[in-house]
């Protein structure tokens, strides 16, 4: 199964690299992409959540690393919740 990384930026201009056992986050974001935080909240998970699934009918058990990004950058993006325009942009794709 193809891992790869996305590079995003959080409101505060703070990089981060995320991990995703799967391509499937490319199909839930876009390089260049800008979302407002809750909105690529509920894309990161929903696109985990496939990859991690993607693990479980393979290998016979969910991806940890997958549900542990999707923990973390929700846990980041609430830092930013109360922000009226926040977004985070998706910078680039790592394979």
């Amino acid at each position: 199964m193809p891992e790869m990384r996305f590079v995003i930026e959080w409101p505060g201009g703070e990089q981060q690299v995320c991990y995703s056992p799967s391509l499937v986050i490319k199909d839930h974001l876009d390089v260049g992409g800008s979302y407002d935080i809750d909105d690529f909240v509920s894309r990161c998970r929903t696109a985990l959540g496939i990859a991690s699934e993607r693990v479980l009918q393979k290998y016979g058990f969910h991806c940890t690393l997958a549900q542990a990004e999707a923990a973390r950058i929700s846990s980041t993006a609430a830092r930013f919740r109360r922000q009226r325009g926040a977004r985070v942009r998706v910078l680039r794709f790592v394979e």
